[in-house]
């Protein structure tokens, strides 16, 4: 299956400045606003014309776009103006997350409708959310919380509360028994992870066997895999940029970006908060954040014992979840250095995210052979 995962990891690895990205060429190419208008009175959702129109940043090349009709506010969210092949199926996946979340404790943005039909904007589905006030701390920080230790201690316990909130839904209640395959889910983690790897000989330019401890990491993970677990929904991809907080304190207003989510075992997704967590004062590389670069934060045991005490979950082997979201989180960008490698993403980017995953490869070994401890 091809990745299109790199550059959901791209936008928050990169610096915390970067500029909104342009659509490119006319809004209208890939928003057109007189169907969208008609779309939407067929929803009911009426009120006048689509007024005040401005693109939103993002952590993918999904187009994003917030606009008011009548008085209301609302943000769209559609395939890029060249779609993947996996681009509407991947939508229509976040819609349905999204439905199924509507009635619980967890913070998402709010569906308001979805249209599963690509013929009524230039071959893309797209759906309407509601507006999620609030910031990305992986960006910047307000005052209060800049300069409040205590509030950033928090933000990242929030982040747990938020998590631990998704690892008790009961997926089948909740209209998700279709929506991931659990049944050996751990079990095809490793070899599907190693034969991702392997693919990427396949472009030219790209040196092989660069990233450290590969064998002795993929041995350890898969002679220790947990041989028991209760399946519940994954975000997927659960680190500081896809997580807006509030104005107002610590809490967490939304978890953004589901398009990686799955059914599996929650207990990834806390091995990956702590693959991408500041660590010893260190605030740069896989961590850089403005959230790491203002310190004061909760140390990955606190972190750890309120996943376990929120979510009921046995967290004794967090290391092997730990070592795993290393493992799969560098193979994963090791895939854009390989394409760089061969002219098809810049170089520059590529090779900045190849250290990134020696990083995490580096961290990964050092944990199984001892040298490390979380």
């Amino acid at each position: 299956m091809k990745i299109e995962w790199t550059l959901i990891i791209l936008i928050w690895v990169t610096s915390a400045s970067s500029p909104t990205p342009a659509i490119g060429g006319d809004i209208a190419d890939v928003v057109n606003l007189d169907a969208l208008t008609v779309w939407m009175d067929h929803q009911g959702l009426t009120g006048g014309p689509v007024e005040q129109v401005r693109v939103l940043g993002g952590g993918t090349q999904n187009v994003m776009l917030t606009f008011t009709r009548g008085d209301r506010r609302f943000v769209l969210r559609r395939g890029p103006r060249h779609l993947r092949a996996k681009t509407n199926d991947s939508l229509r996946r976040e819609m349905q997350i999204l439905a199924a979340l509507a009635d619980t404790a967890v913070p998402h943005p709010r569906l308001i409708a979805g249209c599963a039909d690509p013929s009524v904007l230039a071959g893309s589905v797209f759906y309407l959310m509601e507006p999620v006030e609030g910031f990305n701390a992986a960006a910047t920080l307000p005052a209060r919380h800049a300069a409040d230790a205590t509030v950033r201690h928090d933000m990242g316990l929030a982040m747990v509360d938020a998590l631990a909130e998704l690892a008790t839904l009961d997926y089948r209640a909740i209209g998700l028994a279709d929506y991931g395959r659990p049944d050996g889910f751990l079990e095809r983690q490793v070899p599907r992870w190693l034969a991702e790897l392997q693919s990427y000989e396949q472009y030219s330019g790209h040196p092989r066997n660069t990233l450290p401890g590969v064998t002795t990491i993929a041995d350890w993970l898969q002679a220790r895999a947990p041989s028991a677990w209760s399946p519940g929904v994954m975000h997927g991809d659960f680190h500081v940029a896809n997580v807006m907080f509030e104005y107002t304190g610590p809490g967490v207003a939304a978890v953004v970006d589901w398009e990686m989510s799955t059914i599996g075992d929650p207990l990834l997704d806390l091995g990956w908060l702590i693959a991408t967590w500041p660590r010893d004062g260190a605030h740069t590389g896989i961590a850089a954040s403005a959230l790491a670069a203002a310190g004061g934060l909760a140390t990955v045991s606190e972190l750890v014992e309120r996943y376990a005490q929120r979510s009921a979950r046995d967290v004794w082997n967090v290391l092997w979840y730990t070592v795993l979201a290393c493992f799969k989180l560098g193979v994963v960008l090791q895939g854009t250095y390989a394409r760089a490698c061969a002219g098809r993403a810049p170089i520059e980017v590529g090779e900045h995210l190849h250290r990134l995953a020696v990083e995490l490869f580096e961290r990964a070994l050092a944990l199984v052979c001892g040298d490390e401890t979380l």
